[in-house]
Protein backbone atom coordinates (compact mmCIF):
# COMPACT_ATOMS: atom_id res chain seq x y z
CA UNK A 1 0.00 0.00 0.00
CA UNK A 2 1.49 3.22 -1.09
CA UNK A 3 2.52 5.83 2.03
CA UNK A 4 0.28 8.38 1.26
CA UNK A 5 -2.90 5.60 0.93
CA UNK A 6 -1.29 4.09 4.09
CA UNK A 7 -1.94 7.35 6.26
CA UNK A 8 -5.17 8.27 4.69
CA UNK A 9 -6.10 5.11 6.67
CA UNK A 10 -4.79 5.68 10.06
CA UNK A 11 -6.91 7.65 12.79
CA UNK A 12 -6.21 11.30 13.17
CA UNK A 13 -5.54 12.31 16.72
CA UNK A 14 -5.28 15.72 17.92
CA UNK A 15 -3.39 16.51 20.93
CA UNK A 16 -2.90 19.79 23.20
CA UNK A 17 -1.11 19.69 26.15
CA UNK A 18 -1.21 22.83 28.52
CA UNK A 19 2.40 22.43 29.75
CA UNK A 20 1.50 24.75 33.01
CA UNK A 21 -2.43 22.86 34.36
CA UNK A 22 -1.51 21.77 38.10
CA UNK A 23 1.11 23.68 39.24
CA UNK A 24 -0.39 25.65 41.56
CA UNK A 25 -1.58 22.35 43.12
CA UNK A 26 1.02 21.51 45.20
CA UNK A 27 1.99 24.73 46.71
CA UNK A 28 -1.84 25.12 47.79
CA UNK A 29 -2.87 28.11 44.72
CA UNK A 30 -5.80 26.07 44.08
CA UNK A 31 -5.44 26.78 40.45
CA UNK A 32 -2.92 28.51 38.27
CA UNK A 33 -5.11 30.65 35.92
CA UNK A 34 -3.75 33.96 35.01
CA UNK A 35 0.12 35.02 34.57
CA UNK A 36 0.59 36.63 38.38
CA UNK A 37 -0.65 33.21 39.47
CA UNK A 38 1.55 31.20 37.97
CA UNK A 39 4.85 33.80 38.49
CA UNK A 40 3.80 32.88 42.79
CA UNK A 41 3.64 29.37 42.03
CA UNK A 42 6.66 29.22 40.65
CA UNK A 43 8.00 31.54 43.24
CA UNK A 44 6.47 28.64 45.77
CA UNK A 45 8.60 26.04 43.91
CA UNK A 46 5.64 24.80 41.69
CA UNK A 47 7.32 22.15 39.23
CA UNK A 48 5.36 20.87 36.31
CA UNK A 49 2.93 17.85 36.62
CA UNK A 50 1.27 18.36 33.11
CA UNK A 51 3.79 17.23 30.62
CA UNK A 52 4.81 13.62 32.83
CA UNK A 53 1.06 13.35 32.94
CA UNK A 54 0.80 13.35 29.04
CA UNK A 55 3.49 10.98 28.59
CA UNK A 56 2.05 8.45 30.65
CA UNK A 57 -1.56 8.99 28.45
CA UNK A 58 1.22 8.55 25.07
CA UNK A 59 2.63 5.73 26.67
CA UNK A 60 -0.58 4.13 26.94
CA UNK A 61 -1.29 4.52 23.49
CA UNK A 62 1.76 2.68 22.16
CA UNK A 63 -0.17 -0.48 21.87
CA UNK A 64 -2.37 1.19 18.61
CA UNK A 65 0.65 3.62 17.60
CA UNK A 66 0.62 2.27 14.49
CA UNK A 67 -3.05 3.01 13.54
CA UNK A 68 -2.67 6.99 14.32
CA UNK A 69 -1.77 9.61 13.10
CA UNK A 70 -1.34 12.53 16.14
CA UNK A 71 -0.95 15.97 15.63
CA UNK A 72 -0.01 17.97 18.35
CA UNK A 73 0.95 21.49 19.84
CA UNK A 74 4.30 22.90 19.32
CA UNK A 75 7.19 22.24 22.40
CA UNK A 76 5.41 21.42 25.81
CA UNK A 77 2.32 21.82 23.91
CA UNK A 78 2.44 18.21 22.94
CA UNK A 79 5.35 17.79 20.54
CA UNK A 80 7.95 17.36 23.16
CA UNK A 81 5.85 14.99 25.16
CA UNK A 82 4.89 13.00 21.59
CA UNK A 83 9.03 12.67 20.62
CA UNK A 84 10.10 11.94 24.08
CA UNK A 85 7.60 8.37 23.78
CA UNK A 86 8.33 7.72 19.65
CA UNK A 87 5.62 8.96 18.10
CA UNK A 88 6.20 10.81 15.07
CA UNK A 89 3.58 13.56 14.39
CA UNK A 90 2.58 16.88 12.72
CA UNK A 91 2.89 19.77 14.79
CA UNK A 92 0.93 23.32 14.57
CA UNK A 93 1.74 26.41 16.28
CA UNK A 94 4.92 28.26 17.17
CA UNK A 95 7.16 26.89 19.95
CA UNK A 96 7.02 29.38 23.36
CA UNK A 97 8.54 29.07 26.30
CA UNK A 98 5.63 30.79 27.81
CA UNK A 99 2.35 29.85 26.93
CA UNK A 100 -1.66 30.66 27.36
CA UNK A 101 -4.88 30.08 26.86
CA UNK A 102 -4.82 32.03 23.47
CA UNK A 103 -2.29 29.50 22.92
CA UNK A 104 -4.76 26.49 23.42
CA UNK A 105 -7.48 28.16 21.50
CA UNK A 106 -5.40 28.68 18.23
CA UNK A 107 -3.90 25.59 18.32
CA UNK A 108 -7.10 23.52 19.01
CA UNK A 109 -8.67 25.75 16.09
CA UNK A 110 -5.69 24.55 13.77
CA UNK A 111 -6.35 20.99 14.92
CA UNK A 112 -9.84 20.72 13.98
CA UNK A 113 -9.13 22.01 10.32
CA UNK A 114 -6.70 19.50 10.04
CA UNK A 115 -10.01 16.75 9.94
CA UNK A 116 -8.78 15.03 13.55
CA UNK A 117 -11.32 12.27 14.48
CA UNK A 118 -10.70 13.00 18.15
CA UNK A 119 -8.93 15.94 20.38
CA UNK A 120 -7.19 15.10 23.81
CA UNK A 121 -6.31 17.83 25.69
CA UNK A 122 -4.01 17.71 28.92
CA UNK A 123 -5.22 19.84 31.50
CA UNK A 124 -8.04 21.28 33.99
CA UNK A 125 -11.55 23.37 33.94
CA UNK A 126 -9.58 26.18 32.46
CA UNK A 127 -8.25 24.32 29.42
CA UNK A 128 -11.20 22.87 29.01
CA UNK A 129 -13.27 26.09 28.80
CA UNK A 130 -10.49 27.21 26.32
CA UNK A 131 -11.21 24.03 23.99
CA UNK A 132 -14.78 24.52 24.52
CA UNK A 133 -14.81 27.88 23.32
CA UNK A 134 -12.53 27.06 20.22
CA UNK A 135 -14.15 24.25 18.87
CA UNK A 136 -17.21 23.71 20.32
CA UNK A 137 -18.90 20.89 19.24
CA UNK A 138 -17.34 20.41 16.25
CA UNK A 139 -15.47 17.29 17.06
CA UNK A 140 -15.35 14.58 19.93
CA UNK A 141 -12.96 15.54 22.90
CA UNK A 142 -11.56 14.14 25.89
CA UNK A 143 -9.78 15.40 28.63
CA UNK A 144 -6.29 14.31 30.32
CA UNK A 145 -6.91 15.37 34.23
CA UNK A 146 -3.94 17.19 34.92
CA UNK A 147 -5.36 20.60 36.65
CA UNK A 148 -6.22 21.82 39.97
CA UNK A 149 -9.80 22.22 38.86
CA UNK A 150 -11.51 19.63 37.39
CA UNK A 151 -15.31 19.72 37.95
CA UNK A 152 -15.93 19.02 34.39
CA UNK A 153 -17.63 15.87 32.85
CA UNK A 154 -15.09 15.41 29.69
CA UNK A 155 -12.36 14.16 32.04
CA UNK A 156 -11.28 10.15 32.01
CA UNK A 157 -10.19 9.08 35.71
CA UNK A 158 -6.76 9.30 35.20
CA UNK A 159 -4.08 9.33 31.88
CA UNK A 160 -3.96 5.17 31.32
CA UNK A 161 -8.01 5.45 31.18
CA UNK A 162 -8.19 8.40 28.59
CA UNK A 163 -5.35 5.53 26.54
CA UNK A 164 -8.58 3.08 27.24
CA UNK A 165 -10.95 5.45 25.90
CA UNK A 166 -9.38 6.87 23.13
CA UNK A 167 -8.06 3.06 22.09
CA UNK A 168 -11.74 1.94 22.01
CA UNK A 169 -13.41 5.11 20.96
CA UNK A 170 -11.62 4.74 17.74
CA UNK A 171 -12.62 1.34 17.08
CA UNK A 172 -15.96 2.37 17.27
CA UNK A 173 -16.28 0.99 20.34
CA UNK A 174 -18.15 3.83 22.43
CA UNK A 175 -20.90 6.20 21.68
CA UNK A 176 -20.33 9.55 22.35
CA UNK A 177 -22.38 12.23 25.14
CA UNK A 178 -22.53 15.90 25.73
CA UNK A 179 -20.14 15.99 28.36
CA UNK A 180 -20.31 19.30 31.06
CA UNK A 181 -17.67 22.06 30.88
CA UNK A 182 -17.70 23.34 34.63
CA UNK A 183 -15.24 26.11 35.64
CA UNK A 184 -15.01 27.87 38.97
CA UNK A 185 -14.13 31.37 40.02
CA UNK A 186 -10.53 30.81 41.32
CA UNK A 187 -10.14 34.20 43.18
CA UNK A 188 -13.62 32.94 44.98
CA UNK A 189 -11.96 29.57 45.43
CA UNK A 190 -9.02 30.97 47.12
CA UNK A 191 -10.99 33.05 50.06
CA UNK A 192 -13.04 29.58 50.49
CA UNK A 193 -16.20 29.79 48.24
CA UNK A 194 -17.00 27.72 45.37
CA UNK A 195 -18.67 29.83 42.61
CA UNK A 196 -19.33 27.08 39.80
CA UNK A 197 -20.72 27.71 36.24
CA UNK A 198 -22.11 25.54 33.65
CA UNK A 199 -19.91 26.93 30.02
CA UNK A 200 -21.56 24.51 28.04
CA UNK A 201 -21.19 20.86 26.46
CA UNK A 202 -18.36 19.10 24.12
CA UNK A 203 -18.81 16.05 22.36
CA UNK A 204 -16.88 13.15 24.39
CA UNK A 205 -16.24 9.12 24.27
CA UNK A 206 -18.77 7.52 26.67
CA UNK A 207 -17.37 5.05 28.94
CA UNK A 208 -18.78 5.38 32.38
CA UNK A 209 -15.99 3.23 34.48
CA UNK A 210 -13.79 5.12 32.93
CA UNK A 211 -15.02 9.32 33.04
CA UNK A 212 -15.13 10.73 36.14
CA UNK A 213 -18.31 12.75 35.64
CA UNK A 214 -19.23 16.19 37.14
CA UNK A 215 -18.78 17.28 40.59
CA UNK A 216 -22.26 16.27 43.07
CA UNK A 217 -22.06 18.67 45.73
CA UNK A 218 -23.74 17.74 49.25
CA UNK A 219 -27.28 18.73 49.94
CA UNK A 220 -27.24 20.26 53.13
CA UNK A 221 -30.34 18.93 54.78
CA UNK A 222 -31.17 17.99 57.77
CA UNK A 223 -29.67 14.45 57.70
CA UNK A 224 -26.80 15.13 56.07
CA UNK A 225 -26.01 18.17 58.73
CA UNK A 226 -26.79 15.29 61.50
CA UNK A 227 -24.56 12.80 59.84
CA UNK A 228 -21.53 14.86 59.19
CA UNK A 229 -21.86 16.16 62.92
CA UNK A 230 -22.07 12.31 64.02
CA UNK A 231 -18.86 11.33 62.11
CA UNK A 232 -16.45 14.67 63.59
CA UNK A 233 -17.61 13.36 66.97
CA UNK A 234 -16.34 10.22 66.47
CA UNK A 235 -13.32 11.60 64.79
CA UNK A 236 -12.42 13.77 67.41
CA UNK A 237 -13.06 11.64 69.75
CA UNK A 238 -10.42 9.53 68.49
CA UNK A 239 -7.90 11.87 67.45
CA UNK A 240 -4.63 10.85 69.54
CA UNK A 241 -2.29 13.88 71.51
CA UNK A 242 0.49 15.16 69.64
CA UNK A 243 -0.19 13.57 66.83
CA UNK A 244 -0.35 15.96 63.58
CA UNK A 245 -3.89 15.31 61.91
CA UNK A 246 -3.57 16.59 58.14
CA UNK A 247 -7.17 17.87 57.67
CA UNK A 248 -8.26 17.69 53.85
CA UNK A 249 -10.98 20.25 51.67
CA UNK A 250 -15.12 19.68 51.87
CA UNK A 251 -17.82 20.20 54.16
CA UNK A 252 -17.37 16.78 56.03
CA UNK A 253 -13.93 17.43 57.20
CA UNK A 254 -14.94 21.15 58.13
CA UNK A 255 -17.30 20.13 60.35
CA UNK A 256 -14.38 18.36 62.41
CA UNK A 257 -13.42 22.16 63.20
CA UNK A 258 -16.45 22.98 63.93
CA UNK A 259 -17.14 20.23 66.72
CA UNK A 260 -13.76 21.40 67.97
CA UNK A 261 -14.40 24.87 67.82
CA UNK A 262 -12.04 25.49 65.33
CA UNK A 263 -12.37 27.46 62.14
CA UNK A 264 -11.18 24.95 59.66
CA UNK A 265 -10.92 25.96 55.64
CA UNK A 266 -13.57 24.79 53.77
CA UNK A 267 -11.48 24.42 50.61
CA UNK A 268 -7.61 24.05 52.10
CA UNK A 269 -5.68 21.79 53.97
CA UNK A 270 -5.38 22.36 57.72
CA UNK A 271 -3.07 21.01 60.95
CA UNK A 272 -4.41 20.11 63.89
CA UNK A 273 -2.19 19.07 67.02
CA UNK A 274 -4.34 18.00 70.38
CA UNK A 275 -7.44 19.02 68.69
CA UNK A 276 -6.39 23.25 67.87
CA UNK A 277 -5.16 23.96 64.97
CA UNK A 278 -1.77 24.92 64.22
CA UNK A 279 -1.53 25.69 60.36
CA UNK A 280 -4.21 26.40 57.98
CA UNK A 281 -4.17 25.96 53.98
CA UNK A 282 -0.82 24.81 53.96
CA UNK A 283 0.73 23.25 51.24
CA UNK A 284 3.29 20.01 50.24
CA UNK A 285 6.40 22.18 51.88
CA UNK A 286 4.38 22.85 55.09
CA UNK A 287 2.77 19.60 55.75
CA UNK A 288 6.66 17.99 55.19
CA UNK A 289 7.89 19.93 57.24
CA UNK A 290 5.28 19.81 60.28
CA UNK A 291 5.43 16.15 59.86
CA UNK A 292 8.79 15.34 59.97
CA UNK A 293 10.14 13.00 62.54
CA UNK A 294 6.08 12.78 64.02
CA UNK A 295 3.26 10.81 64.16
CA UNK A 296 0.54 12.28 61.83
CA UNK A 297 -2.67 10.96 60.17
CA UNK A 298 -4.30 12.30 56.97
CA UNK A 299 -8.41 12.81 57.50
CA UNK A 300 -10.04 13.46 54.18
CA UNK A 301 -13.29 12.86 52.05
CA UNK A 302 -14.47 11.84 48.83
CA UNK A 303 -15.45 14.26 45.98
CA UNK A 304 -18.93 13.62 45.46
CA UNK A 305 -19.95 11.75 41.85
CA UNK A 306 -16.80 11.26 41.60
CA UNK A 307 -15.52 9.21 44.52
CA UNK A 308 -11.66 10.47 44.05
CA UNK A 309 -10.09 11.02 47.82
CA UNK A 310 -6.75 11.98 46.23
CA UNK A 311 -5.94 13.79 43.48
CA UNK A 312 -8.51 16.56 43.17
CA UNK A 313 -8.40 19.48 44.93
CA UNK A 314 -5.94 18.51 47.58
CA UNK A 315 -2.77 17.57 45.75
CA UNK A 316 -0.93 19.54 48.61
CA UNK A 317 -1.41 15.77 50.16
CA UNK A 318 1.48 14.74 47.52
CA UNK A 319 2.71 11.51 47.15
CA UNK A 320 5.84 12.11 49.43
CA UNK A 321 3.09 13.21 52.30
CA UNK A 322 1.09 9.92 51.57
CA UNK A 323 4.12 8.11 51.87
CA UNK A 324 5.17 9.77 54.72
CA UNK A 325 2.13 9.33 56.56
CA UNK A 326 1.74 5.82 55.07
CA UNK A 327 -1.75 4.03 54.14
CA UNK A 328 -2.48 2.98 57.33
CA UNK A 329 -2.91 6.38 59.13
CA UNK A 330 -5.28 7.61 56.36
CA UNK A 331 -8.48 8.06 57.65
CA UNK A 332 -11.10 8.53 55.04
CA UNK A 333 -14.82 10.04 56.33
CA UNK A 334 -18.00 10.38 54.05
CA UNK A 335 -21.64 10.77 54.62
CA UNK A 336 -24.42 7.61 54.16
CA UNK A 337 -25.72 10.00 51.21
CA UNK A 338 -22.18 10.47 49.46
CA UNK A 339 -21.61 6.71 49.55
CA UNK A 340 -25.02 5.70 48.23
CA UNK A 341 -23.60 7.42 45.11
CA UNK A 342 -20.27 5.91 44.80
CA UNK A 343 -19.41 2.38 43.82
CA UNK A 344 -15.71 3.03 44.32
CA UNK A 345 -13.32 5.62 45.28
CA UNK A 346 -10.32 6.20 43.70
CA UNK A 347 -7.08 7.86 43.49
CA UNK A 348 -4.80 9.90 40.70
CA UNK A 349 -1.92 11.37 42.49
CA UNK A 350 0.20 11.06 39.70
CA UNK A 351 2.27 8.39 41.31
CA UNK A 352 1.37 5.35 39.46
CA UNK A 353 3.28 2.97 42.03
CA UNK A 354 1.47 4.46 44.56
CA UNK A 355 -1.99 4.70 43.09
CA UNK A 356 -1.44 1.27 42.92
CA UNK A 357 -0.60 -0.02 46.21
CA UNK A 358 -4.39 1.67 47.15
CA UNK A 359 -5.95 -0.99 44.91
CA UNK A 360 -8.39 -3.39 47.47
CA UNK A 361 -10.75 -1.69 49.73
CA UNK A 362 -10.36 0.92 52.40
CA UNK A 363 -12.62 1.63 55.39
CA UNK A 364 -14.57 4.48 55.10
CA UNK A 365 -16.23 5.85 58.22
CA UNK A 366 -19.93 6.65 57.51
CA UNK A 367 -21.61 7.74 61.08
CA UNK A 368 -20.64 7.40 64.97
CA UNK A 369 -18.76 4.80 65.29
CA UNK A 370 -19.76 3.12 61.85
CA UNK A 371 -17.46 2.38 59.12
CA UNK A 372 -17.23 0.07 55.73
CA UNK A 373 -15.32 -1.44 53.42
CA UNK A 374 -14.86 0.12 49.76
CA UNK A 375 -12.94 -0.46 47.17
CA UNK A 376 -10.62 1.76 45.40
CA UNK A 377 -10.20 1.11 41.87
Amino acid sequence: MPSSELNRSKKKVGFIVNPIAGMGGAVGLKGTDGKEILEKAVTLGAKPVAPARAETFLSGLKPIKEGIRLIVGAGWMGENEAHNQDFCCKVFGEQKKDTCPEDTMETAKMIVEEGVDLLVFCGGDGTARDVLNAVDAQIPVLGVPTGVKMHSAVFAVDPKAAARIVSRFLRKQLPLWEAEVMDIDEEAFRRGRVSARLHGYLLSPYEPSLIQGAKMASPMTESELRNQAAIAIYVTETMEDDVVYVVSAGTTTRTIGDILDEKKTLLGVDLFVNKKIVARDVNEKQILEAIEGKQAKIVVTPIGGQGFIFGRGNQQISPQVIRNVGKDNIVVIATENKMKNLKSLKVDTGDPELDAAFHGTIKVVTDYKVEQKVPIE
